[in-house]
């Protein structure tokens, strides 16, 4: 991490603080931050929940459990957090916990030192996002004055559909400035997503062949080993198409599709991810049953455990159409990269969990060894690992060593772990620390947003008008359905494996 410590003292305000989010990520991320010397000196955080709890509980159980969370902890630092640590007990939609949070904000800003500059963290479900930013708004706890400054970063799923983003995004910005509104996506506090404008914008090598002249098509996988487990209720209600694509794949489509922003500042940058989106065909109810497949897993063996299938999980019905699996064909409309195809999966209880970005350049002319022992010349790609591994493979032909011309595939590999010494992360590490700083670029304005589900939502219609359908099946421990194989050899392609062998679908 770079040692450059925020000049501006804050208070960090988690809500949902005794919850698994806050003590499985942002604790240890807010450690790892305060071991990389980015946390201020003038700092404190303070967690908000319905758990009746004290401030000394609420230290022993987060700030004592690091270690329980793969955090390698240094007792020095650990209990210089600590002592920065207090806690609210109470409902997120009750006014009395809010008063009682402004006088415990009072207290803790004049202790530590930080200056009135709040940051807001909404580790809640849903549904609990507007009614915390009514609540704060009505405490006088989002009102910026006297150069402090008050931030509010949301986590997802931002909305459930179109109009529900669109309700959402009406509510925070009735009481909070677009520039107050930090809405999360910890994918893109992975190295290798924030590494892709680095590697576009600043090589002169790749840039140029970066549209549709180079570039046959582009893969993007988010694959999980996990199958639902104890979310049914909620898996069912939402589905791997609005858990993943307008957040975290999106994002990822945006960073690889998006034109050079004029400077490297958040509305440039945010600005031309929103156009990327925007440029994306949306499709009428045939063409999703051409370009979208659904699915949903049988039992099997994934992640080294036994998986049922997904309508014989606890709290799901056992009719359910809801998918566990999505693969589609998106198109960009712009000049860039019309006639490029965007192939997106994700999906639960696949062969290996593995996030990849696959860029498949066009075929050399063959012409040049057509008289040679040459069959075919085998496809140049550049693959970006983002998880597990972060890292790149770019993979060109070189000549095997002998009399005659034979081709083989040869790739360079750089993983991140290999060339520098980077601290173990979460992923939030750097988003937190953007917001301390005020730096938007990574987080997704309004529009973006919006632009998402738009993509979205005549998948949704369609499906919806549909109803009750037999959706395709997929073995847990598998790489997906037959149907979505299928749907990339009609075009002449195949995935990319998931499992490191050859591409199989059961």
């Amino acid at each position: 991490m770079d040692q450059h410590a925020p000049e501006i003292a804050c208070t960090l305000v988690i809500f949902g603080g005794a919850g698994d989010l806050t003590k499985r990520l942002l604790m240890p991320a807010v450690y790892n931050l305060k071991r990389g010397g980015l946390l201020p000196e003038k700092f404190a955080l303070v967690g908000v929940a319905r758990t009746e709890m004290t401030t000394e509980q609420f230290r022993v159980e987060l700030g004592g459990g690091l270690d329980r969370f793969g955090v390698n902890v240094a007792p020095a630092d650990r209990d210089w957090l600590v002592d920065r640590m207090y806690y609210q007990q109470g409902a997120f939609d009750d006014p009395a916990t809010f008063k009682k949070l402004k006088t415990l904000l009072d207290k803790t800003d004049g202790a530590n030192h930080t200056g009135g500059n709040f940051l807001f963290y909404l580790a809640t479900p849903a549904q609990s996002f507007g009614p915390i930013v009514e609540q704060l708004g009505k405490a006088g706890l989002s009102e910026e004055k006297n150069g402090s400054w008050r931030r509010v970063i949301v986590e997802k799923p931002f909305g459930e559909d179109l109009e529900s983003a669109k309700a959402l995004n009406r509510q925070l910005l009735s009481v909070l400035g677009e520039d107050q509104i930090y809405r999360i996506d910890h994918y893109l506090g992975k190295e290798t997503v924030q590494n892709i404008m680095i590697f576009r914008f600043a090589n002169g090598l790749f840039e140029p062949v970066w549209n549709r002249d180079h570039i046959d098509h582009v893969q993007i996988t988010v694959a999980e080993t996990v199958g639902v487990g104890t979310r049914g209720k909620f898996y069912d209600a939402t589905g791997a198409l609005r858990d993943m694509v307008p957040n975290h794949v999106g994002q990822l489509l945006t960073m690889i599709a998006m034109e050079p922003p004029t400077r490297m500042d958040a509305d440039s940058v945010r600005t031309e991810k929103a156009k990327a989106l925007q440029g994306i065909q949306h499709y009428n109810p045939d063409d999703v049953l051409q370009n979208v497949v659904r699915a949903q897993y049988t039992a099997g063996h994934a992640g080294g455990q036994d998986i049922v299938r997904f309508r014989s999980t606890p709290n799901v019905p056992p009719d359910t159409v809801t998918e566990t699996y999505v693969a589609m064909k998106l198109k960009i409309d712009n000049w860039r990269w019309a006639g490029v195809p965007f192939y997106i999966r994700t999906g639960k209880a696949l062969a290996k969990r593995h996030t990849e970005i696959a860029i498949q350049f066009k075929q050399a002319p063959f012409s040049l060894f057509r008289d040679t022992p040459v069959d075919r010349l085998s496809p140049n790609s550049l693959v970006l690992h983002i998880q597990p591994d972060e890292g790149m493979t770019l993979r060109f032909s070189a000549k095997k060593p002998g009399p005659t011309v034979q081709m083989g595939p040869v790739e360079m590999k750089f993983n991140y772990e290999d060339y520098f010494q980077a601290a173990p992360a979460t992923g939030y590490e750097t988003l937190i620390y953007d917001c301390m700083k005020g730096d938007a670029s990574l987080f997704q304005r309004a529009d973006s947003i919006e632009a998402g589900w738009e993509v979205v939502q005549p998948i949704l219609n369609a499906w919806a008008k549909a109803g009750k359908v037999r959706l395709p099946t997929y073995e847990a421990g598998s790489s997906g359905p037959s149907e979505a194989a299928a749907m990339m050899e009609r075009d002449g392609r195949r995935w990319r494996p998931i499992d490191g062998g050859n591409e199989t679908s059961r």
